[in-house]
């Protein structure tokens, strides 16, 4: 992949939701517009609220993959939405990927025991 040269610009930042096409993380850009819009994506820890918030060379990326949460460094901006083979060298993961189920709040179980008991059987 060609990140310099003659005729290729040179960029210090890119839009989120183009980046996210460009990795393959998502199918389409408006899907990565919409996950930006939703919170769902955060860069350096702060969620990313429009689809226009710049990434960076070296920022470090959270969003839903599936049933998963990746965690990601961006090596590349990338010009073009390649290959996959291309798509993999504009990124490294840099955590293990978790479960979303797993993020889920810890107390969540314990409102269960809040809820009135049962009526008794006569």
């Amino acid at each position: 992949m060609v990140t310099s040269g003659p005729g290729v610009p040179d960029r210090a930042k890119a839009r989120l939701d183009q980046w996210l096409w460009f990795a393959r993380f998502v199918k389409t850009r408006s899907l990565g517009a919409r996950l930006c819009a939703a919170g769902a994506v955060a860069v350096n820890g702060v969620p990313a609220k429009k689809p226009n918030h710049s990434v960076r060379l070296g920022d470090v990326v959270v969003l839903p993959q599936g049933a998963w949460q990746l965690t990601v460094r961006v090596l590349a901006l990338g010009t073009r939405r390649g290959p996959a083979t291309e798509a993999r060298g504009l990124y490294e993961e840099v955590a293990p990927a978790t479960r979303l189920r797993d993020l889920a709040p810890a107390w969540a179980p314990l409102l269960a025991e809040d809820e009135p008991p049962a009526a008794p059987i006569t």
